[in-house]
């Protein structure tokens, strides 16, 4: 009974590579439901986006200040100048960045180059230039290697084996142990991956665009020290650890003759 659950777990996902290695070498395979497709979650992100921009606007909260948005949107452009060495077809996304009045401390990049940063970000960790396109070359990385995406497959596919295994079986027990599981071996580890993807690629991306990428080490440590004893919103997606900042060290490193050979 177990094998057939596993079976459907299994098959409900294709391997794919979303992006070349590039220099920090991000290769991991891939695998993706094909209840979901690039274009539908795109599609989606659009009207979400829409959505947050049109509720935004309503309440005077839509790139509040012209001076900051102006910032966000350089850095913004000048690291998806550089997304065709991990995915040339990024290239022809419709990219769009917003700055969002809010006070959390965060900021992400929807499927398909969705972007906002929020001012609590801005006003809190006061992020240099550097610092900021350590940031969104991080979030725009989540984007390219479309972790959205595998995350939902992940989702689907589990979905769709606990409740057949949950019938086959009768019990609703089961399908709790298989949901708790499912958790364990599929959120959890993966998306510790996802994250050291998108900080190795962060790096590489803000070093091609002539930032350095040694400012990730540090917006991540003024990250985990903001907010007094609260946890800023982006930490709770986007976990700090003594691991996290030693990996960024040995990636920032790999690319910094990148950003060194444009100054």
């Amino acid at each position: 009974m177990v094998g057939t659950g596993v079976a459907i777990l299994l098959t409900a996902c294709a391997p794919v590579q979303t992006t070349q290695s590039g220099l920090v070498g991000v290769d991991r395979t891939q695998y993706m439901s094909g209840l979901v497709s690039e274009a539908e979650l795109d599609q989606e992100a659009a009207k979400q986006y829409r959505q947050i921009l049109t509720q935004a606007r309503a309440q005077n909260a839509l790139d509040p200040s012209a001076a900051q948005t102006q910032r966000v949107q350089t850095i913004a452009r000048r690291l998806i100048g550089q997304v065709g060495v991990f995915r040339p077809d990024a290239r022809q996304w419709a990219w769009e960045i917003h700055v969002l009045k809010s006070d959390e401390v965060n900021a992400w990049c929807m499927p398909g180059g969705k972007i906002a940063v929020y001012t609590g970000l801005l006003d809190k960790i006061k992020p240099t230039d550097a610092e900021l396109a350590a940031v969104m070359g991080h979030e725009i990385s989540h984007a390219l290697r479309e972790h959205a995406r595998e995350q939902v497959s992940r989702q689907m596919g589990a979905s769709v084996g606990i409740s057949i295994l949950a019938a086959i079986t009768g019990s609703q027990a089961v399908a709790d142990l298989g949901s708790n599981l499912s958790e364990v071996m599929f959120t959890l580890p993966n998306s510790r991956s996802n994250e050291t993807e998108a900080d190795r690629m962060g790096a590489e991306l803000a070093a091609r665009a002539g930032y350095d990428p040694r400012a990730a080490i540090t917006l991540w440590q003024k990250m985990a020290q903001a907010g007094g004893g609260g946890q800023p919103e982006i930490l709770s997606t986007h976990p700090s650890s003594a691991s996290r900042i030693q990996d960024l060290e040995q990636a920032s490193a790999r690319v910094l003759p990148l950003y060194q050979q444009k100054h």
